[in-house]
């Protein structure tokens, strides 16, 4: 039997520790806030539909899903591409101009987002929008972390890249180390290269280009291949991901998601899909050990195109996949959560 001073001891522990998890609970959710950005362009690839991925995760009910878990939120709309005439390639590269020229109006937008204090969200869209992403996110806060969930390592250069999209290559513009190996294009100027391979980790990939295998070996960057994921465990991948990252100074991290780092049976209303995907709990644990490490500065979720997949069910299995990996960033837990002033009905 335990004596009326144990009891009353385990009494005072319990609520201390319950008065630590809503303090956690408050910190982790009240305080953040949430910008986002609808980017949908599509020229960065040769498929009609990925423009209309940021007005159907809205609809998903995205705003107030992050409200609901303690989220403040802030919508800043779409933002408006020019048409841009004359867009023919250059060498192989199709639709510089529009890209160029789109992605600095997005560097902006993320850069007024950082300014009000916001964490970044940018619903594509496209995955060459990261290059507008990051690049806007590292001129308002500095050096970065990139995390890049991806079947696709997305490090072709220009001259690299065997389709010219230059979804396939924003990695190359934005590495500090393959600035010599990007040629001059137009509305390409005024990238500034911000982010160092040594501060880069991909995970997921499964389809990578020569070119990408000979780049991501030359300049030593951390990949964790589906491979990686099957042998290490997503739980080991997210530890060493986050130690590696950490190992010398903790710098605000930016996830960049391509709905197609998960598996095509989950999210099949993507532009360029690869069996042999993350499943649906893996991409969501990537979401939620990024967020428990309160360096999450900015994320982006691109290239759900709501017309591919052959029906219905697969858009809003794409779509809401979508939803649940961007509330797994801001702190829904699967074991559940409560407001800090929850209490119960008394009877």
């Amino acid at each position: 039997m335990m004596s009326a001073r144990t009891l009353r001891q385990l009494a005072t522990l319990s609520r201390r520790s319950l008065q630590h998890h809503h303090h956690h609970y408050h910190h982790n959710h009240q305080e953040r806030s949430v910008g986002i950005i609808g980017a949908p362009f599509s020229k960065g690839q040769p498929r009609g539909g990925v423009e209309g991925g940021p007005d159907q995760i809205r609809a998903a009910g995205l705003l107030h899903k992050l409200q609901e878990q303690g989220c403040a939120v802030k919508d800043y709309g779409n933002l408006k591409f020019e048409e841009v005439a004359d867009d023919e390639p250059v060498g192989r590269v199709k639709r510089a101009r529009a890209v160029g020229s789109a992605n600095q109006r997005l560097s902006a937008a993320v850069q007024a987002v950082k300014r009000d204090g916001h964490t970044s969200v940018m619903l594509g869209g496209d995955h060459s929008l990261a290059i507008g992403s990051i690049h806007g996110h590292a001129a308002a806060v500095g050096e970065l972390s990139v995390v890049w969930v991806d079947a696709h390592a997305d490090i072709n250069t220009p001259l690299t890249s065997s389709t010219g999209n230059i979804h396939g290559q924003p990695m190359s513009y934005l590495l500090h180390e393959l600035h010599s190996e990007v040629p001059v294009l137009p509305n390409f100027s005024w990238i500034k290269p911000c982010v160092s391979a040594k501060d880069l980790v991909y995970i997921g990939l499964r389809d990578v280009d020569p070119g990408e295998h000979y780049i991501l070996k030359l300049l030593g960057v951390k990949v964790f291949s589906m491979s990686d994921v099957d042998h290490l465990g997503v739980a080991r991948v997210m530890e060493e991901t986050c130690d590696y990252l950490s190992a010398s100074v903790k710098k605000p991290i930016h996830l960049s998601y391509d709905i197609d780092a998960i598996d095509p049976s989950v999210t099949p209303a993507t532009g360029t899909p690869v069996v042999g995907g993350l499943t649906y709990r893996e991409g969501v644990y990537i979401t939620e050990h990024l967020c428990q490490t309160g360096l999450l500065s900015a994320v982006d979720m691109v290239e759900v195109n709501p017309l591919r997949g052959q029906s219905k069910e697969d858009v809003q299995s794409t779509v809401s996949t979508a939803v649940d990996l961007l509330l797994g960033c801001f702190g829904r837990l699967r074991e559940g959560n409560h407001p800090q002033d929850y209490q119960l009905p008394r009877p």
